[in-house]
């Protein structure tokens, strides 16, 4: 397997050192439009890097990108780029003749009139459309396998196959108890990303009715996460499992509630009062004259990168999917997670715990893929492919997942 892996941020470094320790690949190329990002990427891995070949590649320009998968013969595509270069990536992969992986799925859009009752264009609608292309010519786009959307999405499935009978809800729940020194503010993840998936309407999933969406922040609940984290009230936000999950896996009801705190939400709030979280440019004085730039950019640019805060960041990351439904006749609850603590990720991997959690998971799928554990075409979710295979991998990276019963 030779891998183009796109995006030399927080995620794709975590990628490059997670996988250096692996066997399973000849080559990976890591490329961003920063050069000496991505080379400072592969200079760190220092001798295990022998596999490893920084270059640089505007995400956005498909034939560039396409150049540079014949170039140094790679066959699979890792998008490990922000949301909004999800469709140039998908379409240079395909034209590539490249096996395509991402983590977050393309862009959603909301209906103009009622937003807060039913989807305009959904998260993933776009790859889906072209799902037949995928199919026809035997090409596999293994779409939202990042840790959520990713794992959670293995466990979903995993719990069809192996602890249920029926369910009635899949609930996927995130919390942490991450704190960061020396900021009133920092949020552990992209805030570019973060604002879109918090300030969409978000998407429900229920039988018989089908997606719908609710407002921002909407069926407040406090869940209890495991490895002593303990209770963080959890709030629905836009997600692509619960646009993933129902394709694959029959369950009565789907959501996705991400404990982000009063604080976050108040401040993200403000933002959309302020018209912050806007992507479209809007015109501001510069030192050479008028300027457009995104709003949300800028937002972004005033905060901390994520991948740099892990020596400040302390506790516990909990992604997870809670399922409820019966077996033999008995109801039952159970949620399925797994744990990263800052601390070990940093004393292993150098990585702060949130972009390491997000990382290891693809870097499994890739193993399957190579091994052929996993294989398949079209355009699929991580639901489509056998869980067990991928829970024993991942345990064997060193990093376990657990079940509770509820």
């Amino acid at each position: 397997m030779r891998v183009l892996l796109v995006g030399a941020g927080g995620v794709g470094t975590a990628v490059t050192r997670i996988a250096a320790r692996r066997a399973f690949f000849d080559l990976m190329v890591v490329a961003d439009h920063d050069l000496a990002r991505a080379e400072a990427a592969v200079a760190a891995l220092g001798p295990d890097g022998s596999r490893f070949r920084a270059a640089r590649v505007d995400a956005a320009d498909e034939s560039a990108v396409a150049d540079l998968l014949a170039r140094h013969g790679c066959d699979v595509l890792f998008n490990a780029t922000d949301p909004r270069f999800v469709m140039p990536l998908f379409r240079a992969a395909r034209a590539g003749g490249a096996t395509y992986l991402d983590m977050a799925m393309s862009l959603s859009r909301p209906d103009a009139e009622r937003p807060y009752e039913v989807c305009g264009v959904k998260l993933g609608d776009e790859q889906f459309a072209l799902a037949a292309d995928w199919a026809q010519a035997g090409a596999l786009a293994l779409v939202g396998m990042g840790v959520e959307p990713g794992l959670s999405d293995v466990f979903a499935r995993y719990a069809a196959d192996e602890l249920f009978d029926e369910i009635e809800e899949i609930g996927v729940r995130d919390g942490a108890n991450l704190t960061v020194d020396g900021y009133d503010f920092a949020p552990s993840f992209s805030i570019w990303t973060t604002i879109e998936e918090c300030l969409n309407p978000p998407v429900v999933y229920e039988a018989g009715r089908g997606w719908f969406t609710t407002e921002p922040f909407s069926e407040p609940e406090v869940f209890d996460f495991p490895d002593g984290i303990g209770p963080v009230e959890c709030v629905n936000v836009e997600h692509e499992e619960v646009l993933l999950v129902p394709r694959w896996v029959k369950a009565g009801r789907v959501t996705f509630k991400y404990g982000l705190g009063r604080e976050f939400i108040e401040t993200l709030r403000t933002l959309h009062l302020l018209g912050l979280d806007r992507t479209e440019p809007v015109t501001v004085p510069g030192a050479d004259g008028p300027v457009a730039v995104s709003p949300r950019d800028v937002v972004a640019a005033c905060l901390p990168d994520p991948a740099t805060l892990g020596e400040r960041m302390h506790g516990k990351t909990c992604a997870g999917t809670w399922v409820r439904g019966t077996k033999d006749g008995a109801t039952r609850e159970v949620y399925l997670y797994h744990v990263v603590d800052n601390q070990w990720t940093m004393a292993q991997y150098g990585c702060q715990a949130v972009v390491w959690q997000t990382a290891v998971n693809p870097v499994v799928a890739l193993e399957l893929l190579a091994t052929g554990a996993w294989s398949g075409s079209g355009v699929l979710g991580p639901e489509a492919f056998p869980p067990r295979p991928f829970l024993d991998l991942l345990t064997a990276y060193g990093a376990p997942w657990g079940m509770r019963e509820q």
